[in-house]
């Protein structure tokens, strides 16, 4: 893996150098956009506007809009935004794990310290798997600044960014009925479900079934056929009684 950021952890007084490797890596099929008269590949240009020409990739800078005119924006600018979060994850609090809204979650970063058996790294590691907690950071990744938590994934930091605040969108304007009465017998037989189909989570169970469905139909259209495809078979209720409907789902569990 090539790291893709360098600099420091720091919470405290206490500073790792450390290197971000990404934790993800794409499984999606990689599809090309053609000509769907010779099949050539589409090619995409960055044309100035005026001069109708291709403009060098070493040409482009970026600029702002302000008063029908641009400024023009450089790298060192950015940096200078926010110098001391340039190259520092600064630890700024720490929260419960359980406390953070999946709502909030990005993308995740392996942290490798510069050494490899860094005792301040293993210690904030186990700090954090025992207290529960995580660290509440910002910091400044390809020239913007990002909100992230840290967090121990094994023997492993992990830089986790999460969305500001103000990126959830409001409720307010769906359509949730705030006077709906739900029974006790109904709340008890729902909470029995979800007992019933709980269990520990365990991610490996799961596999992107759909590109591999994909890749079959595409194999099959090269050899000149059409690769069977699965029907579906949705599952209805004998009813519309709620609790029927529960009772039936716990029934059909216990079943399979």
């Amino acid at each position: 893996m090539r790291s893709i950021w360098k600099g420091s952890l720091g919470f405290g007084l206490v500073s790792i150098p450390v290197k971000l490797y990404s934790a993800i890596e794409t499984s999606k099929l990689d599809f090309d956009m053609l000509d769907s008269r010779d099949h050539a590949r589409i090619r995409y240009q960055r044309v100035n506007e005026h001069t109708k020409k291709e403009v060098p990739y070493d040409k482009i800078v970026k600029g702002y809009k302000l008063n029908d005119d641009y400024v023009i924006v450089e790298a060192q600018d950015f940096e200078d935004a926010a110098p001391e979060k340039s190259k520092v994850i600064e630890i700024e609090s720490f929260v419960d794990i359980a406390d953070v809204n999946p709502m909030f979650y990005e993308t995740s970063y392996y942290t490798e310290p510069d050494t490899k058996n860094n005792k301040a790294y293993a210690l904030l590691v186990e700090a954090l798997r025992k207290s529960k907690k995580a660290g509440l950071a910002r910091f400044v990744l390809r020239s913007t600044e990002s909100l992230c938590i840290v967090h121990p994934v094994e023997n492993v930091l992990v830089v986790t960014r999460i969305r500001f605040g103000q990126e959830i969108r409001s409720t307010e304007d769906l359509a949730i009925g705030d006077k709906v009465t739900v029974s006790k017998k109904e709340l008890d037989m729902g909470l029995a479900l979800i007992n019933q189909y709980a269990e520990k989570f365990d991610v490996s169970k799961f596999k992107d079934e759909y590109d591999d469905e994909l890749l079959k139909i595409i194999h099959a259209k090269a050899k000149g056929k059409r690769a069977t495809v699965k029907k579906l078979k949705p599952k209805r209720a004998t009813g519309d009684d709620l609790y029927d409907q529960l009772m039936q789902s716990l029934s059909a569990k216990k079943g399979a």
